[in-house]
């Protein structure tokens, strides 16, 4: 349950990095693409624990 929550969290941040891209793209180009990354890099941890979290329950079934 507790991976699922860090899972939920990473597409939270990656929700929030993506509203403030657009709402500082015009104001700050440079911090926009700070969050850009923010977001990608959310989206790809969110992946990747997902992946952890399901090898780690299938192992537990055995």
């Amino acid at each position: 349950m507790r991976y699922k929550i860090f899972e939920i969290a990473y597409l939270v941040i990656a929700v929030v990095s993506a509203y403030e891209v657009f709402a500082q793209w015009n104001v700050d180009r440079n911090r926009a693409y700070l969050f850009i990354l923010f977001a990608v890099v959310s989206v790809f941890m969110f992946f990747f624990r997902r992946k952890f979290r399901k090898k780690l329950e299938e192992r537990n079934k055995k």
